[in-house]
C-alpha cells in the first residue's frame, strides 16, 4: 500500500520535473499517463506478485529453468549457450528494458528522438565521437572473426525481443510512458554501442588542457608539477627487470601545432571514476585459500549499472556482476577462477591537427600530400520536429569532431579523434571466456581479446593462484607522445604500432602474497615502454598495499572491512602541516571552533563527524584560490594533483607557482593555506549550522539519482556514509562503488556481493531500491552458487519452454 500514496503523491511532480526536461508540448497526453489500463498504475506491481510459472520462448532447443532468490537474483539453468543467452536477454529485460535502451540511444547519440531538441548537442557529440561508427567496426569484425559471438549476441538480442513482444502499452516501464514513446527491437549492435559507452565513459583525454598549460607556463613548470612518475609511485607491478625485448621507437623532432591558447575545454572522462581490486593469497588468510575483492566505482544511479545474476550450463556455472545489455557476467566467479577489474586509466585517445585544402574539406595535408577525407551523414530524429542532418568529416586518423559547425567557439577546431575503440575488437569474447575459465592460462587467453576501455584485471583460484593483467589494446608511443595535440600532416606523430600482447604487465604469484591496484601507475618506471594518462590515483593505492602489507590470517570479513575502509591518506600527510602553517592571527573564537575538531581527528572519514567536511572544505578553497591566481579568465587548463601539489606545499614552499601574480609582494605556501582556510570558513558559517551538527555525510549529500536527473522522486538523496574522493571507500556525491564483492576461492566457494540499488528498475517494486540501506550500512549479501536442484531459499521459479 505504501507505493499507492508514493505514486499519487510524485505523479503531478514527475509531470512537471519532464516538462521542464523537454519542451512542455511533449508532455505525454494526461489521459495516457492516468488511464487505468495502460497508465502509471500498472507500474505498481511487484515481481513477487503472480510470477509466471511456464513461458514459451521460441528459438529455445532445450528447456531453461530460472529460479529467483528473495533478492530477485535470477540463476538460469540452461543445456546450452545459445539458450542461456536468450533466456539472460528476456529476463534481464524483464528488470531493466528502459534502462538498457536509454543508455544505447544516449551513446548511439538518438536522445532527441525521445526528449526533442534539448538533447540536440549531447547526439551530435556522440555521433561526432563515432560511438556508431566503432560499433559498425565492430560488428564487421566479429562477423569475420568470431561469428559464434555473434551468434550468441542474436540469442540475447532476440531473448530481449521476445519480452518486448509479450509487453502491452499498460507494461511498458513507467518511463516509456513519461517521455511518450515505445520500445524498440534489440540487435547485437545494441549491445556493442553499450561497450562502445563504457569505452568512452573510462578514456580520459585531456591534451588540450595540458597544451594550454604549456603553452601559459612553459615546460619547466610542466615538468615539476606534472612529474610522469611522482616520487613515492606505488605501482600495480614493479619489476627489476622486464624479462622481453620491448619493440623500439624512434623519437622525432617535437614541434607542436598551433600554439594557441584554446578557451573551451574537451569533454573527457568523468573526474573521479575509478576502483579497487585485490587478491591475497593462502599464505595470507585465515583458511589456507585465496581471496579475491573486488569495487568498481562509477556513476551512483537508479536504476543501478549492475545487474547480478547466475548463468549456468553442464559445463560451468558463473556468478556476478552483469551489465544489462551486455552477456555474461562481467566480474565475478565460477567454481574454478574469480576475477575483477579496474580502470587502467591509460591514454588512448589522440588530438590530430587537420589542415584541409579548402572549404569544401575533401582533402587534407598529410605526409606533403593532398589526401581523400570521406563524409558521413549523421541524420538525428528531433521529437516534434524536422530531421537534423549532420556531416561529418573523417580521417585516415578518425573523426573530425568540433569543425565549424559544431560547436566552434573556443574550441580547437579541425583536431581529428584517434581512439582505441573506434576499432574492431571481441571484448564480449573476452568476458564469456572468463566465465568459464579454469586457470591462470584460460584466464591470460580470454584477455587476449580484450582491448577496450584498458583494465587491471585481478584473478584467483582454487589452486591457490593469484595475478593481477593489465590490459587492453595500447599504442606504442615515443616519450610524451599524446601528451598534447599533435600535427595531423606530420607522420612522425603516428602511433608506431601496438604493444605485443606477451609484453602487456603481468604478476603471478608475487613473493608478497597479494596483487592490488586502484588505478595507479602500471608498472614501474623501467617499464620499456611509455605510459602515461591524465588521472592515476595516488592514495587508495597505497592505503590498500599498506593494509594487506601488514595484515595476516585475512578472513572474508577483513577483506569487506578493507572496501569499506574509511581513513583519508591525503589528509593524514597534509592536514598536520596545513595546521602548523596556520599564523597566530587565527587563534580567535571564530576560527578556533573550525580549527577543534581537525585536530582532534583521527582522519576516519566517517559519516556522523563534522571533520573531514571542514578538511575537504579548507583543502578544495585552498586548490581553487592558488588556481584561479594562475588562471584568472578560467581557461582550460589541467591542475596538479593533490599529491603533487601536497607535496610541493610541504617540500617547496617559496616555488614561483605559489607566487600571486596580481600583488606586488611575494606570496609563498602559507599564503594560500591561509586563503583556503577563511574562506573555509566563510563557506562553514554560510551553511548556518553549528560545529556539532555538522557532518561528513550530509555535508558531501551522496545521492542515487535516477538516470533522468529531473525525476528527484526517482532518487535517493543524502544517503549516511563515509568516505571520499581519494579514500579506499571512494563514496563522493554521486559516484562510487556501485559493486562490492568479496569471493573466497577454497573447496567450498564462499562469496558475498552488494551493490546500491535493486535488480528492478521499476520504481512501483520492492527490488527497486532494497539493497541501498544495506549498501550503505556496509552489509554483503550471500552470492553462493546455486546447483539447479536446490530448492531452498527461492522467491519464485519460471520454466522457459520451446515454443
Amino acid at each position: 500500500m505504501k507505493y499507492i500514496g508514493f505514486f499519487i503523491s510524485l505523479m503531478f511532480t514527475l509531470l512537471v520535473a519532464v516538462g521542464l526536461s523537454i519542451n512542455l508540448a511533449g508532455l505525454p497526453p494526461l489521459a495516457s499517463v492516468f488511464d487505468p489500463f495502460r497508465g502509471f498504475w500498472q507500474n505498481m506491481s511487484s515481481e513477487d506478485r503472480n510470477p509466471i510459472e511456464e513461458l514459451d520462448l521460441e528459438g529455445l532447443m532445450a528447456p531453461v529453468q530460472v529460479k529467483y532468490d528473495t533478492n530477485l537474483v535470477p540463476h538460469i539453468f540452461a543445456e546450452n549457450e545459445a539458450d542461456l543467452f536468450r533466456v539472460q536477454g528476456y529476463v534481464t529485460a524483464a528488470h531493466r528494458l528502459w534502462q538498457m535502451e536509454f543508455q544505447v540511444r544516449a551513446a548511439e547519440g538518438r536522445l532527441s528522438e525521445v526528449v526533442g531538441e534539448v538533447a540536440l548537442n549531447h547526439d551530435r557529440e556522440m555521433r561526432r565521437k563515432g560511438l556508431g561508427f566503432g560499433a559498425e567496426n565492430k560488428l564487421a569484425f566479429l562477423e569475420k572473426a568470431d561469428p559464434e559471438v555473434l551468434r550468441f549476441m542474436q540469442s540475447y538480442a532476440e531473448g530481449v525481443n521476445a519480452y518486448i513482444r509479450n509487453l502491452s502499452p499498460g507494461d511498458f516501464p513507467i518511463e516509456y510512458k513519461l517521455l511518450d514513446y515505445h520500445p524498440e527491437p534489440w540487435s547485437p549492435y545494441k549491445t556493442l554501442i553499450f561497450l562502445m559507452n563504457m569505452a568512452e565513459t573510462l578514456s580520459g583525454d585531456r591534451d588540450l588542457a595540458y597544451t594550454n598549460f604549456r603553452n601559459l607556463f612553459g615546460e619547466s613548470w610542466m615538468q615539476q608539477l606534472f612529474p610522469e612518475y611522482p616520487e613515492g609511485t606505488l605501482p600495480v607491478v614493479s619489476k627489476e627487470n622486464w624479462d622481453f625485448q620491448p619493440e623500439t621507437v624512434p623519437v622525432p623532432e617535437q614541434n607542436y601545432p598551433d600554439s594557441s591558447l584554446v578557451t573551451r575545454e574537451l569533454p573527457g572522462k568523468e573526474s573521479g571514476y575509478g576502483s579497487n581490486n585485490w587478491a591475497v593469497s593462502g599464505s595470507k588468510t585465515e583458511s589456507g585459500n585465496p581471496i579475491l575483492a573486488n569495487d568498481p566505482h562509477l556513476a551512483l544511479n537508479l536504476p543501478s549499472l549492475w545487474y547480478a545474476i547466475q548463468l549456468s550450463t553442464p559445463e560451468y556455472l558463473v556468478k556476478g556482476a552483469s551489465l544489462p545489455g551486455a552477456m555474461g557476467v562481467i566480474i565475478g566467479f565460477n567454481e574454478r577462477i574469480a576475477w575483477g577489474t579496474t580502470n587502467a586509466d591509460r591514454d588512448v585517445k589522440d588530438w590530430y591537427k587537420i589542415t584541409f585544402k579548402d572549404e569544401s574539406r575533401k582533402e587534407y595535408l598529410y605526409n606533403g600530400q593532398w589526401i581523400q577525407s570521406t563524409t558521413r551523414l549523421e541524420s538525428i530524429q528531433i521529437k516534434g520536429q524536422p530531421d537534423f542532418v549532420d556531416t561529418v568529416i573523417y580521417t585516415h586518423y578518425g573523426p573530425v569532431v568540433y569543425d565549424r559547425n559544431f560547436l566552434t567557439e573556443g574550441k580547437p577546431i579541425n583536431f581529428a579523434l584517434k581512439w582505441t575503440a573506434l576499432e574492431g575488437s571481441n571484448e564480449q569474447r573476452t568476458f564469456l571466456d572468463l566465465n568459464q575459465a579454469g586457470n591462470y592460462d584460460d584466464f591470460l587467453e580470454a584477455l587476449s581479446s580484450y582491448a577496450a576501455p584498458a583494465q587491471n584485471f585481478a584473478f584467483a583460484d582454487i589452486d591457490g593462484n593469484i595475478a593481477m593483467a593489465v590490459q587492453g589494446k595500447f599504442p606504442i608511443k615515443w616519450n610524451g607522445q599524446g601528451k598534447y595535440l599533435m600535427d595531423g600532416s606530420d607522420p612522425d606523430f603516428e602511433w608506431q604500432g601496438w604493444i605485443p600482447q606477451e609484453h602487456q604487465v603481468r604478476e603471478f604469484n608475487p613473493d608478497r602474497g597479494f596483487v592490488m591496484s586502484a588505478n595507479q601507475h602500471p608498472a614501474s618506471e623501467n617499464y620499456p615502454y611509455y605510459v602515461f594518462a591524465d588521472e592515476f590515483e595516488y592514495f587508495r593505492n597505497r592505503r590498500i598495499h599498506a593494509r594487506l602489507s601488514e595484515m595476516q590470517a585475512i578472513s572474508t570479513e577483513d577483506m569487506m572491512d578493507l572496501q569499506l575502509d574509511n581513513f583519508d591518506l591525503h589528509a593524514s600527510e597534509i592536514l598536520p602541516f596545513l595546521l602548523e602553517n596556520l599564523d597566530s592571527s587565527y587563534q580567535t573564537p571564530r576560527y578556533q571552533k573550525w580549527i577543534a575538531p581537525l585536530q582532534a581527528w583521527d582522519f576516519d572519514a566517517n559519516a556522523d563527524i563534522p571533520a573531514p567536511a571542514i578538511f575537504n572544505s579548507w583543502w578544495n578553497n585552498l586548490q581553487t584560490a592558488l588556481f584561479r591566481s594562475w588562471n584568472p579568465t578560467q581557461l582550460p587548463l589541467v591542475y596538479p594533483n593533490k599529491y603533487v601539489l601536497s607535496q610541493s606545499l610541504r617540500q617547496e614552499p617559496s616555488a614561483p607557482w605559489f607566487d600571486d601574480p596580481s600583488t606586488e609582494q611575494q606570496e609563498r605556501a602559507g599564503h594560500w593555506i591561509g586563503k583556503g582556510f577563511e574562506v573555509m570558513v566563510e563557506e562553514m558559517d554560510g551553511l548556518g549550522i553549528s560545529v556539532d551538527s555538522l557532518t561528513w555525510a550530509n555535508y558531501k549529500g551522496t545521492t542515487l539519482a535516477h538516470i533522468l536527473p529531473d525525476l528527484e522522486p526517482f532518487g535517493r538523496k543524502n544517503l549516511q556514509v563515509g568516505g571520499g574522493k581519494n579514500i579506499v571507500n571512494a563514496t563522493s556525491e554521486d559516484w562510487g562503488p556501485g559493486w562490492r564483492m568479496v569471493v573466497e576461492m577454497g573447496p567450498e566457494i564462499r562469496a558475498f556481493g552488494i551493490y546500491p540499488g535493486g535488480q528492478s528498475g521499476n520504481p512501483g517494486s520492492r527490488f527497486y531500491d532494497h539493497m541501498i540501506d544495506e549498501w550503505a550500512s556496509g552489509d554483503y549479501l550471500n552470492m553462493d552458487l546455486k546447483r539447479a536442484q536446490e530448492e531452498e531459499g527461492l522467491l519464485f521459479k519460471t520454466l522457459f519452454k520451446p515454443e
